[in-house]
């Protein structure tokens, strides 16, 4: 198995563009690392890397290591950078994946009072991988059912059905699941890969639903149906204020939804990193204080009157 030098030297020429350039920044000679890169290839059994007479360009497989490699050889500095440290203190690059934009002075005042920290920060909804893309910590919304990660709830919401007043004079109020077959749906995504047509039921299964849009954005979602654009599934912490203030109209409240947890994990290691311990800590006590409220039961009685 190829060794974290290797790894530490096949990015330095990724980055260096040559092999010269890449053997004079690290201080080997061109014909030791220009070795040690064929070795590499040999023991994966793979082309890595495509000599071209101007600059170097990886294959697939290349492109593959590069991601994974990044992620390791920032993993063993660390590793190292601890041992030798032996203390608590957050430093070094934290990744979080994160929907939304709500909790914008989390990621500010953890730099302010961790300055030894370098934050990424992606917003989206998708579920992603944490071990194989990378990501310390990010935030689930629905299940957690990946057994290597630690989960820290958040809230629990409810989804439900929703849609505009202008909508449902023009279309008419859903009477049963059913009914949403002769209805435009405004859908979200499953894990936020996939356009999510199928919602869930109660009494449980589901119900196959189609519309004009699909998106991973609930902000989006919530405007498009506040626009009449059709019946949205979708958070009722998201849209309390809309339902209280008659811009959009619960729908089959006892008949279609979920419960909707919301949680941050990161992954089920023995030694938990002080950055991620630290921030999760925070952003449990920050995002608990910050999310909106879901609607609260006689909200969910409310009946459009044609």
């Amino acid at each position: 198995m190829p060794s974290v030098d290797r790894m530490r030297e096949f990015l330095a020429v990724t980055q260096a563009g040559s092999i010269s350039e890449a053997a004079r920044v690290i201080g080997l000679p061109r014909a030791t690392l220009s070795r040690r890169m064929a070795g590499l290839e040999a023991d994966l059994g793979v082309r890595l890397i495509l000599r071209r007479t101007t600059k170097l360009a990886l294959t697939q497989a290349g492109e593959e290591l590069l991601r994974r490699a990044q992620r390791v050889v920032a993993d063993a500095v660390e590793a190292w950078d601890a041992v030798r440290r032996l203390d608590d203190t957050p430093r070094g690059l934290l990744r979080v994946s994160m929907a939304g934009s709500h909790f914008l002075k989390l990621f500010t005042d953890f730099l302010c009072d961790f300055p030894e920290v370098r934050l990424e920060v992606q917003s989206t909804s998708r579920h992603v991988d944490l071990l194989s893309e990378g990501v310390d910590v990010a935030m689930r919304i629905g299940p957690v059912q990946d057994q290597d990660l630690i989960a820290r709830k958040l809230h629990t919401d409810r989804l439900i059905v929703v849609a505009s007043p202008d909508y449902l004079d023009r279309m008419g109020s859903p009477e049963k699941p059913v009914d949403l077959s002769k209805h435009t749906c405004i859908m979200g995504f499953s894990g936020g890969w996939t356009p999510n047509n199928a919602w869930p039921l109660w009494k449980g299964g589901t119900i196959s639903v189609g519309g004009c849009l699909s998106a991973n954005e609930i902000g989006l979602i919530r405007e498009a149906a506040i626009e009449g654009l059709g019946c949205a599934l979708i958070a009722s912490a998201v849209v309390a204020e809309d339902v209280h203030a008659g811009r959009l109209v619960p729908l089959l409240t006892d008949q279609i939804g979920a419960e909707l947890p919301i949680s941050l994990v990161y992954a089920d290691r023995e030694f938990i990193d002080p950055k991620v311990r630290e921030f999760v800590d925070r952003a449990v006590e920050v995002i608990e204080k910050q999310m909106p409220k879901p609607l609260s039961g006689r909200s969910f009685t409310a009946r459009h009157l044609t």
